[in-house]
């Protein structure tokens, strides 16, 4: 998934510069990423919604992580509890715990065997929000 060649009114508003850094990033990512794990730093999955993935679609970076040698636990960890490491916020976020919000997808299917399996909508049996059904 190379979401960054889709056009979205999010990009086309882009100053042809900034989109020019956005697409050097995007092809530098695999050395950024590997030197960033060598060096032990701590990566966490965000978002570029709407210049690298569209919105709605986040999963997909997860599978960009996975494409650029995460296993997809690590993936996913890096989605949730490191994420929550990062924006200091464990205490609240980032694990399935008692007394922490959490918003959970159950997905018909394994993500470790195929991580795409988190962008099919329908293998998505339930979604909780707040810990509440959504879906």
């Amino acid at each position: 998934v190379n979401t960054l060649s889709t056009q979205s009114p999010e990009r086309e508003k882009v100053d042809p510069a900034v989109l020019g850094w956005l697409l050097k990033a995007r092809d530098d990512k695999q050395g950024t990423v590997d030197r960033a794990r060598a060096a032990g730093v701590k990566v966490a999955m965000g978002t570029d919604a709407g210049f690298l993935v569209c919105h709605g679609q986040n999963a997909a970076e997860i599978e960009e992580f996975v494409k650029i040698g995460f296993t997809p636990m690590e993936a996913i960890v890096a989605t949730t509890r490191t994420g929550a490491e990062c924006m200091d916020m464990t205490d609240d976020i980032g694990t399935v715990e008692a007394g922490k919000y959490a918003d959970l997808v159950l997905v018909d299917g394994d993500p470790l065997a195929d991580i795409s399996i988190l962008q099919d909508e329908t293998k998505i049996a339930q979604v909780f929000k707040g810990g509440k059904a959504f879906k």
